[in-house]
């Protein structure tokens, strides 16, 4: 089993920066990627961004040149740069591991809101 962490939302003002951490623990797993999604009530989850085997990224539209995705070397700590905060990036955001077999473990979520 993987247990993941995820740490480092709070109130922001609009303009504004947060650094999120995801700490995965467990034995036996190949990760193939590290991946935060967000959520709002109401809607669905989506993609924030992605990086995987080889420190590759994917990121959604409203994520590039705003937001960066880093893991660290033995790739079980995933991060989440996110400048120049918008109202519209509150949400629940919420880690992701997946391994090689593809199968997919989740955090409980770290809330950002983006308020003045």
């Amino acid at each position: 089993q993987v247990q993941l962490v995820e740490s480092g939302g709070g109130l922001v003002q609009p303009g504004g920066s947060l650094r999120l951490s995801c700490v995965a623990s467990g034995r036996g797993v190949s990760v193939y990627a590290m991946e935060w999604y967000r959520q709002t009530p109401g809607m669905q989850r989506e993609l924030v961004a992605r990086i995987a085997l080889g420190a590759s990224t994917t990121y959604s539209d409203f994520a590039k040149d705003r937001f960066t995705i880093s893991r660290n070397k033995v790739f079980n700590t995933a991060y989440l740069q996110m400048n120049s905060l918008k109202p519209e990036d509150t949400a629940d955001y919420i880690c992701s591991l997946r391994t090689r077999t593809g199968t997919s473990f989740w955090g409980q979520g770290t809330q950002v809101t983006v308020s003045s």
